[in-house]
């Protein structure tokens, strides 16, 4: 990390549902433009700290929080000058299951654009094949774009909502279990696009799938019961853990 540079830093951050701890304490930093993966074991707070990260924990009723997280240097939830519709829009997110919006493909990657005022056709056309480029899925729907985004397969789903999320020009992409509810030919055009989105964005994912992480992580976040156990670049976690609930997770002793 002394030599990448930080572009999302959590500084002690807690976050609590009612009485029960989430994530306690999580001081760690998430390196620009490249594949972050959050793992760990089922309830380890991994999704509740992707959400922390874009304020999308706000939603939730009940929940306390304290600490930092700091997106280009600017606190996200401390400073009184932000404006949380801007970090979002900074952090684009695609969640485990595919949530296409109730209309065409078209309008699902052009709905974030015009919701910022982009009317021009001219535009709005080539955004449309830009961002389904970008999502590895132009080549699919070139001649369909029109039909009801409800039609497409559950894989072709999740690359329409990554365009879409594309197409509002976030600096960031989250995903929780992104290819978790999809099959393995949909899932590695996801990965692939991922290895080639994150030369200009830096990438966050929630995985409980090991291999995956092996795969596409350039840096490694392991949390257990809610704490920060081991964070660094992946060859070092996965090859060379310090801790020792690490190398038992690594080795399936822990899951």
């Amino acid at each position: 990390m002394d030599i990448l540079k930080a572009h999302i830093s959590v500084q002690n951050l807690n976050v609590s549902y009612g009485e029960h701890q989430a994530l306690k304490n999580i001081t760690a930093d998430i390196p620009e433009k490249q594949i972050t993966a959050i793992i760990g074991p089922s309830g380890c707070g991994k999704t509740t700290l992707l959400k922390c990260l874009n304020r999308l924990i706000d939603l939730t009723d009940g929940v306390k929080l304290s600490g930092q997280v700091l997106v280009d240097g600017v606190d996200i939830y401390n400073d009184k000058d932000i404006d949380v519709t801007c970090v979002r829009k900074k952090m684009g997110m695609l969640s485990q299951k595919p949530f296409p919006l109730p209309m065409s493909i078209y309008d699902n990657v052009t709905y974030g654009l015009r919701l910022h005022g982009t009317r021009d056709r001219k535009k709005l056309d080539a955004a449309v094949e830009r961002y389904l480029r970008m999502g590895g899925l132009w080549e699919e729907v070139k001649n369909r774009l029109e039909s009801p985004a409800a039609k497409l397969s559950a894989g072709q789903q999740q690359r329409l909502c990554l365009a879409r999320s594309l197409a509002v020009e976030p600096e960031a992409l989250l995903g929780d279990e992104p290819t978790s509810a999809l099959d393995p030919v949909s899932a590695q055009h996801i990965e692939k696009t991922f290895r080639e989105l994150k030369k200009n964005y830096t990438i966050v994912i929630v995985t409980h799938i090991l291999r995956q992480a092996r795969r596409l992580a350039d840096y490694v976040i392991f949390l257990y019961l809610g704490e920060l156990i081991e964070c660094g670049p992946a060859e070092n976690v996965f090859n060379y853990p310090k801790e020792s609930k690490t190398q038992a997770y690594i080795k399936g002793e822990i899951s």
